[in-house]
């Protein structure tokens, strides 16, 4: 069946609330030590092969939860590994919530063997990672103002909107929340070697406005 909107949009993590125009990467690459990066989240989707009927899914499922009028998928949940799944009626499954990758292959596998408990003829396919989020600390504060105005084609800092910095990398495509504080954000990549290299690349522009 054809995938809907709801699920091509779910699978993907909105690192703001307005869009930000496509800009060139920077080329800047870091030669010195720096705080490593901590995936906090996976997205992953996976299609079951057989449509599900999600009204019988929640009800016979403890920890789900099922509101056509509010969203077009059911909620389930796994205590362990702690992570949720959307599951649409087309068969189209997303997974959230794990921190490591086997988590999240876990995790699908999980769903998908209580599914076949209940009578749907599962076989999972296509398996991919969608959307990784990681964070890092820098250990020191930035000069966002200072930043965004030397970098407009890669930045964009509305305090009065969002408290962050938003910088755009293209290589990798990652979108990178800075914060005055020094913490950082990262969503976008497709692997930890992604989110750590994006890392890399900022860690020196970064250091060039630490605030005294």
């Amino acid at each position: 069946m054809a995938t809907t909107n709801a699920e091509k949009s779910i699978s993907k993590q909105s690192a703001s609330g307005f869009p930000i125009p496509a800009i060139p990467s920077s080329s800047i690459i870091a030669t010195d030590a720096h705080p490593n990066i901590q995936v906090q989240n996976i997205v992953c989707s996976v299609n079951l092969s057989c449509p599900l009927n999600l009204t019988d899914i929640n009800n016979r499922l403890r920890l789900s939860e099922y509101n056509p009028k509010r969203f077009p998928g059911a909620v389930l949940r796994l205590l362990e590994p702690k992570v949720t799944a959307l599951a649409f009626a087309s068969g189209k499954m997303v997974v959230c919530g794990a921190r490591h990758e086997t988590l999240a292959s876990l995790g699908a596998r999980k769903f998908a063997r209580i599914l076949q408990k209940i009578g749907y003829n599962v076989c999972l396919k296509d398996f991919k990672i969608n959307n990784m989020l990681g964070t890092s600390d820098l250990k020191f504060p930035v000069r966002l103002e200072d930043l965004n105005e030397s970098h407009p084609q890669f930045s964009r800092f509305e305090p009065e909107l969002f408290p962050a910095l938003i910088y755009r990398l293209v290589r990798p495509r990652t979108v990178v929340l800075i914060f005055v504080n020094g913490k950082v954000v990262i969503t976008g990549g497709k692997s930890r070697e992604e989110l750590q290299l994006a890392l890399d690349t900022m860690y020196p522009i970064l250091r060039s406005f630490r605030k005294s």
